[in-house]
Parts: C-alpha cells; structure tokens; sequence
C-alpha cells in the first residue's frame, strides 16, 4: 500500500500510516520532531516515502550509519 504513494506523500497520509491525527501531526513537523523527513514546500509539508518506508520495517537512518561507521573503522559487524 504505501509503495503504491510515489516519491512523496501529504503530511496527513504520511500521520495516518503511522497513528498519528491530523493535528499532533501538524504540531509534530513544526517543531521538527515527525518521525520521518518532513520538507516544507511552500505553505505545505511532503513527506518523502524512502525514508517512511524505511521507518516502517525498522531500518532508521541512525542504524544504517552506525553500521556504515563501523565497517569504514575496520570494526566487526
């Protein structure tokens, strides 16, 4: 289903896929605290749908960096 969205999503469907109402999610992405990249295009928020996928099956761009840090140290995995 979410595959289906495109490159980016409105903010309210983005909330929606993640429990989130109309209003907390607006609260959310003005003080820059949504759970996923939010860009302001104009007076409107786009989510893009790479990074919200990815926050659904779990792989956080934080996770992914710690890995990468560790494999560039020469560090086991």
């Amino acid at each position: 289903m979410v595959e289906a969205l495109g490159v980016h999503t409105d903010l309210v469907t983005a909330a929606s896929i993640l429990g989130i109402g109309r209003t907390k999610a607006y609260e959310l992405a003005q003080r820059g605290q949504f759970p996923t990249t939010v860009l302001k295009v104009g007076r409107k928020y786009v989510v893009p749908v790479r990074p919200l996928l990815a926050l659904l099956v779990g792989d956080t761009p934080a996770a992914s960096a710690d890995t990468d840090d560790r494999a560039h140290r020469g560090c086991p995995r």
